[in-house]
Parts: structure tokens; sequence; C-alpha cells
């Protein structure tokens, strides 16, 4: 789930619990499902955010002491 489909849960969600009227969908909690659905979107979007927070760096230094055509790849340790 991406960041972008949590925030729709979540609009879906506040739509089923806030707009609309009660009943409209017969021997369903449209409430009790509304909310359920803005948490699972909540949920699905911490969990996206903290995801791509962690993805790695590399950096490419490129030394000239040695020879021209060497690269060198430092990596950060985590």
């Amino acid at each position: 789930m991406r960041i972008g489909s949590s925030i729709a849960l979540i609009a879906i969600g506040a739509i089923l619990a806030f707009a609309l009227a009660p009943g409209i969908i017969p021997f369903v909690d449209q409430v009790l499902i509304g909310y359920i659905l803005m948490v699972v979107g909540l949920l699905g979007l911490v969990v996206s955010i903290i995801m791509s927070s962690r993805t790695r760096r590399t950096d490419t230094v490129i030394e000239r002491r040695t020879a021209p055509d060497t690269i060198v790849e430092r990596r950060p340790e985590v």
C-alpha cells in the first residue's frame, strides 16, 4: 500500500462515516466500516512513510589519486 492508496482509504472511510446518511446500505453499519477504513488507511500511511524514509543512499566518489580510470564507490555504514 502506497501513500496515495492510504489517503484514498482515509477519504472513502470519512465519506462513509460522516457524509452519507445512515441506512443507505441495508444490513451494513457503514459508520463502523468507515472508521475501519480510516484506521487501515492511517496505518498504511504510517508504514509507507517509514518504509520510504529507510531507503539507503549510496555516494559514488571518483578519486584521482589512483589510476585515472578507477572509480571507487564508498557506501555509508548503516
